[in-house]
């Protein structure tokens, strides 16, 4: 074979290899009997995350030192901020004030104290709880060149519910123009005792339809002014003849004959999500034979959060009272108070007192009455009420009487 013939025919053979097979790219051929891989799925995405609560977050923030404060409102001294309150902020994390007559000069002044405890709580992390019994009637707070609101007993007499109504929005607006954001009432005690010294002109009436009717109305007044309504005193003061600023009042009743009367104007604030209840200082044989409502479980718990499902704030009335402080030492009183189920307690006077309830709290978690889980719970029904109000320490600016007093003249004759 000549040369030529051998170059054709070794590029015969170079050209039939190079068409051999069906792999016609760079891609190995697959070994016989064996099929592509299955693409593997991208994992399926997983379920949002719920956001945090955020009272639980700011819960989980808090010292237990911040948290204890939470459980009290105090009373404080002078028309200024004194340095005795200033240091009882700073050691006790003090999460509210109550405002008295003697505290309160004018606007300008209140809205200055209000502001020298706002910014004195700005390293804190929850704002203040600002209170005050502003009742209308004979129970008003208010600076002498403010319109009064008249009394629940008057606001009754008129037996129109927008009127009542119109009262309730009334107060909360002379609280909110003090630059305050809790009003200790209304009152739902039913004023079935003549010779009550205490109640009398204060309740809506001497039967509980005509407290439900009218009561419940200045709660939801208050509310709309923004400012939280405190409904008071839990289960009923209004059938007793003792004062318990100055002694131990006794309720001989059962719990069924309360159920029919004192217990009603209550049982329809908590259906009506009453934001906070304020209970007494009385002793109720047949419920406690041994502890006052305020600091009895078996009212405050079995019966008000348990029986009646309340599930808002409960909180006491001042255990400064003589009610309280002529059986047991205002520390044992708190301590006992916060094991009964109330969340927070009421110190309206003296420093002393004051520090003397903020060691017993602490020295109750070192000896077992109170544990962190109950403080916890305590202190979160408090958080999520202040939330809900979003209450803050913004400073206020003080608002003249006469601009106030024509709101509230304006808001009270739109419903008579």
């Amino acid at each position: 074979m000549t040369t030529k013939a051998w170059s054709c025919l070794l590029a015969l053979c170079l050209l039939l290899a190079s068409g051999c097979g069906t792999n016609t790219g760079n891609q190995p051929v697959p070994a016989p009997n064996q099929t592509e891989p299955e693409p593997v799925p991208a994992p399926a995405p997983g379920p949002e995350e719920a956001p945090e609560d955020p009272v639980t977050a700011q819960l989980n923030a808090m010292s237990l030192e911040e948290k204890l404060g939470q459980l009290v409102i105090f009373g404080l001294e002078g028309t200024s901020l004194q340095q005795e309150t200033r240091e009882m902020m700073d050691r006790y994390k003090v999460g509210g004030f109550i405002f008295y007559q003697d505290n309160i000069e004018d606007m300008a002044q209140t809205a200055s104290l209000v502001n020298e405890l706002k910014e004195a709580n700005r390293e804190q992390s929850v704002p203040l709880f600002l209170g005050i019994d502003q009742e209308g009637g004979r129970v008003d707070r208010m600076p002498a060149d403010v319109t009064s609101v008249p009394s629940p007993r008057m606001v009754a007499e008129q037996d129109d519910k927008r009127y009542s109504y119109a009262s309730g929005l009334a107060l909360g607006t002379q609280v909110r123009a003090l630059g305050l954001n809790l009003d200790f009432a209304p009152v739902l005690d039913v004023n079935s005792n003549p010779n009550n010294p205490v109640i009398g002109d204060r309740a809506y009436g001497d039967v509980p339809e005509q407290v439900i009717r009218h009561g419940l109305e200045a709660m939801e007044g208050i509310r709309s002014a923004r400012v939280i309504p405190v409904v008071k005193h839990f289960p009923g003061h209004g059938d007793t003849d003792v004062d318990s600023h100055l002694d131990l009042p006794v309720i001989h009743k059962s719990q069924e004959e309360l159920k029919k009367f004192e217990l009603k104007p209550f049982e329809a604030a908590v259906e009506s999500q009453a934001d906070a209840v304020m209970v007494a200082h009385l002793l109720i044989p047949d419920l406690d034979e041994t502890y006052p409502a305020s600091l009895s479980r078996a009212i405050i718990n079995d019966l008000l959060r348990e029986e009646m499902g309340y599930e808002g704030v409960i909180m006491t009335d001042d255990l400064t009272m003589k009610g309280i402080t002529k059986h047991r030492t205002v520390g044992e009183a708190a301590v006992l108070s916060l094991q009964a189920g109330s969340d927070i307690v009421l110190i309206g006077h003296h420093h002393g007192q004051q520090a003397e309830v903020m060691e017993a709290l602490k020295a109750s978690l070192d000896n077992g009455q109170l544990s962190l889980s109950e403080i916890d719970a305590k202190a979160a029904r408090v958080l999520r009420l202040k939330q809900a109000f979003q209450l803050t320490d913004d400073p206020v600016e003080a608002i003249a009487p006469k601009a106030l007093n024509e709101q509230i003249e304006t808001i009270l004759s739109d419903e008579r």
